[in-house]
């Protein structure tokens, strides 16, 4: 067989797995062979680079991005979709249709009704049947062009299946699977960073990773479930899907065609628990009228179409009794306390512990030990606790008082006058070390596989590591002196020596992240705000960890992404004199301290709410001021002190000041915390649903 046809039937057996095991559920090979058939067609295209074409399977993973996600316009608007949240919501809708149709009392209409995936929205152009741009919703007119991202998630095909139309845009959700969700968040709370509250806000920080190869990781899925004008291909929504479907694009399975407010509620009641079972996260359902000649004749609102809907399902609650309210000192000296709780079964998964955010949320709710307590999962996925069950509360039972020392190492805890969060100072403190290790380490900065939690506390246990430095210091010798564990089938943990051979390996992985790229050691030094997307914003902005020691605030504001919170967090962090001998000696150890021109190349970055400004003004619920603020410059927003006709929006939380009015006298937006936490989702606006 001649080396072109052996390349035929390899991208023929590859593409057809990849259907099998993304589209069908059901693969037929194992991983390693699937391997071996991807490594057979990979050698084949190298020695023969006549023969590759961007749509072989070995394409996928490429490397850096090579634009910073510019802004492109999408072929027809991404509309957003009004809410339902109860039958009765339901009811009203199709009694709306069936008006706007002129048939209120005529036959039942055809819907077509979608489990709602909790993702990011984007849009795909096939040229050809070739894939050649992913876009996300962005505004709803622009978004950013996430190719490079779009092309690893192995759910989307490159090339399109039989006679397809010359050019195509398709609508769909990009989402992450329950177990990568799951998975990705242990990893985050192991290295002290912020969990992802729900698997939209993980889907839309992955695909703004500027690191393809990070995102394939990651292992994103997708659905896909409109063809921009349908109208002119086909005459109904349900044969859309089926031409989707055919086309080789995934679709998700469990969608029907409805008659009628009646099925429309026994579709909704079945989904609200049936959902569980689900591999992927959903909060509710898409109802869309089937006729596209009927959508035509009920046309849209100036925000959302008259034809469909999104009916969201309510957060399941239960009650247990909160035994504790316990503290954890993170890697930035941050104490923040969380419940332990009597276990509980909540939305598909015992809960023992949940989020309390802080403090001043805990005396705003009244929460105390000892109380009965409402519990739910935030998204369906973070617990939380609601509140207090007062009639079942003891007299026992007192008001909860913050400690002012830390846990760890027993400093006093300090608390900024604008902060709501408690604080160690202490930079020695053995927690906000191992929290910041296990960070440095972690798989989002510097990637030094082995280097885990336990291996961390016992380096810093025994005075191997006293900060990040010492890191590449560490021996093979005084590694496999320590000790690794495992859980064998009955329980016991066992407890070995780590061994040369494991501590060979680390050593060795140790050496390789000397190689990674700047933004990788901005990240895992753990600069208080400073995430994924802002390190490598300031890596290439900079171009050096020297420029950045050196940046004004005015000079790092003047970046793109980069506001006033960031550029203050920065300044400050390098001038402490422990923080700048570290990185004199993290670059005598090595580590590249230097961006490449090509990581360089793209320094203009845009984020979804680049342009637009946003006052902060009251308390808020969840966060602190800084906090959302912080959040919000990370997506591109710059935060003002005052309020002007130029501000795009107040932020207002309970209690706010002068601010607030000034903003209602000039006729700016005032928006409450959940359109904030909507713009925090890093997806303005609805998605699909």
């Amino acid at each position: 067989m001649t080396p072109s046809a052996r390349i035929d039937e390899l991208r023929r057996a590859i593409r057809h797995h990849e259907n099998r095991y993304y589209l069908d559920n059901a693969p037929e090979i194992a991983d390693a062979e699937f391997d071996e058939l991807m490594g057979e067609l990979r050698a084949l295209e190298a020695a023969h680079p006549e023969l590759l074409t961007p749509d072989s399977p070995t394409q996928r993973v490429g490397g850096r991005a090579s634009s910073a996600f510019a802004t492109v316009p999408h072929a027809e608007p991404m509309l957003s979709l009004d809410n339902a949240y109860s039958e009765d919501d339901l009811r009203a809708f199709d009694d709306r249709v069936r008006k706007g149709l002129g048939e209120a009392g005529g036959d039942p209409v055809a819907y077509v009704t979608e489990l709602k995936i909790d993702g990011l929205s984007i849009a795909l152009t096939y040229e050809h049947g070739l894939l050649v741009r992913g876009a996300t919703r962005g505004d709803g007119v622009h978004g950013e062009d996430v190719t490079s991202n779009v092309r690893v998630i192995r759910s989307i095909p490159l090339r399109l299946s039989g006679s397809v139309p010359p050019h195509l845009e398709i609508r769909g959700e990009v989402f992450l699977p329950r177990t990568s969700f799951d998975r990705i968040n242990r990893e985050r709370e192991e290295s002290g960073e912020p969990l992802f509250a729900n698997p939209r806000n993980a889907a839309a920080g992955t695909m703004r990773n500027l690191e393809p190869a990070l995102v394939a990781r990651r292992r994103l899925g997708a659905f896909t479930y409109q063809v921009v004008a349908e109208e002119d291909r086909t005459a109904s929504h349900a044969a859309t899907l089926e031409a989707l479907r055919a086309w080789g694009l995934p679709v998700e399975p469990h969608w029907e065609r409805c008659a009628g407010p009646d099925d429309l509620v026994a579709f909704c009641r079945r989904w609200a628990d049936a959902r569980r079972e689900l591999p992927f996260e959903t909060d509710g359902v898409v109802i869309k009228v089937d006729s596209l000649a009927e959508r035509r004749r009920l046309g849209a609102t100036s925000k959302f179409p008259r034809w469909a809907i999104a009916f969201k399902f309510p957060a399941e609650q239960k009650t247990t009794l909160l035994k504790q309210i316990a503290v954890n000192v993170g890697r930035t000296g941050a104490v923040t306390p969380f419940a332990v709780l009597e276990p509980v079964f909540v939305a598909g998964s015992t809960i023992a512990m949940a989020t309390l955010h802080n403090p001043d949320d805990i005396a705003r709710k009244d929460i105390r030990e000892g109380d009965w307590v409402l519990i739910e999962k935030a998204g369906d996925v973070i617990p939380r606790v609601v509140g207090p069950v007062l009639s079942r509360r003891g007299p026992e039972v007192r008001p909860w008082q913050m400690r002012t020392d830390c846990p760890r190492c027993g400093a006093t805890l300090q608390k900024p006058e604008a902060e709501a969060v408690w604080r160690c100072e202490n930079a020695s403190c053995p927690a906000r070390l191992q929290r910041g290790l296990e960070h440095f380490a972690s798989r989002g900065a510097m990637n030094i596989e082995g280097l885990g939690e336990s291996l961390v506390a016992q380096v810093i246990e025994r005075g191997l590591v006293r900060d990040y430095a010492d890191v590449y210091g560490l021996s093979e010798q005084a590694l496999a002196e320590l000790t690794s564990e495992s859980t064998r089938s009955d329980g016991r943990v066992i407890a070995r020596k780590f061994g040369a051979r494991n501590a060979a390996k680390v050593v060795e992985q140790i050496e390789r992240s000397k190689a990674n790229p700047l933004w990788r050691l901005i990240y895992g030094l753990g600069i208080r705000h400073i995430g994924e997307r802002s390190a490598q914003v300031l890596a290439r902005a900079a171009g050096s960890i020297d420029a950045i020691a050196v940046a004004t605030v005015e000079a790092l504001q003047s970046t793109p992404e980069i506001g006033p919170v960031l550029a203050e967090s920065v300044v400050e962090w390098f001038s402490e004199p422990r923080n700048r001998d570290l990185v004199a000696r993290l670059t005598e150890a090595g580590l590249r301290t230097e961006a490449t021109p090509e990581e360089r190349a793209a320094a203009d970055v845009m984020g979804p709410l680049s342009g637009r400004t946003y006052v902060l003004t009251g308390t808020l619920a969840s966060m602190s001021r800084e906090e959302a603020s912080a959040a919000l410059e990370r997506l591109g927003a710059k935060i003002g002190n005052s309020v002007s006709r130029k501000t795009t929006a107040v932020v207002v939380g309970s209690d706010p000041g002068s601010k607030a009015e000034k903003a209602q006298a000039l006729g700016v937006p005032v928006i409450g915390e959940s359109e904030l936490a909507a713009l925090l989702a890093a997806e303005p606006g609805a998605r699909q649903t």
